[in-house]
């Protein structure tokens, strides 16, 4: 099934978001050669597509999972997490429709 993560970053979170960058992208790419990625990103904390000092906000995962629990423990091993960017996240049974 497909889940939904999404993280909600702090404040101030750049510097955090960019020192453990390349271990986060890792993983998300791990699941895109596994075949089970449906698409991620960073939600820009200004309306265009490289905020600059002005950052993020958060970020959205939509993969596939074995099981809720399964997903909830993938966002938990996050490296966002441990560096502390995200304030929260919540983790979502999510029924892609369209395209």
């Amino acid at each position: 099934m497909l889940y939904a993560i999404i993280g909600e970053d702090v404040d101030e979170s750049l510097a955090a978001r960019q020192s453990v960058r390349p271990e986060h992208l890792a993983r998300i790419e791990a699941l895109r050669d596994e075949g089970r990625l449906v698409l991620a990103g960073p939600f820009p904390a200004v309306d265009g597509l490289d905020p600059g000092e002005a950052g993020f906000t958060g970020s959205l995962i939509v993969a596939e999972f074995d099981s809720l629990e399964q997903a909830r423990a993938w966002a938990d091993d996050d490296p966002y997490v441990g560096a502390g960017v995200y304030a929260q996240v919540s983790v979502r049974p999510f029924k892609k429709v369209l395209p």
